[in-house]
């Protein structure tokens, strides 16, 4: 969810201010998403999950996967 009045329009978690990607950027940085969700429990897990799938479908999209 994005909206120009939380955190300059950065695309959050539903019902945060945690921004997507801090998810990503955790995973990239060889954390897991145990490890993110326990620092923001805020984020549900399957919500969590829901913008990974987002993120590989997108990806699978634009490489014609």
């Amino acid at each position: 969810m994005s909206n120009p009045a939380i955190l300059g329009g950065r695309a959050v978690f539903l019902g945060t201010r945690v921004p997507t990607d801090t998810l990503f950027e955790y995973l990239a940085d060889g954390l897991t998403l145990d490890y993110f969700l326990e620092s923001f429990p805020s984020v549900p897990r399957d919500l969590a999950v829901a913008v990974l799938r987002y993120g590989q479908q997108r990806i699978e999209s634009e490489l014609g996967v």
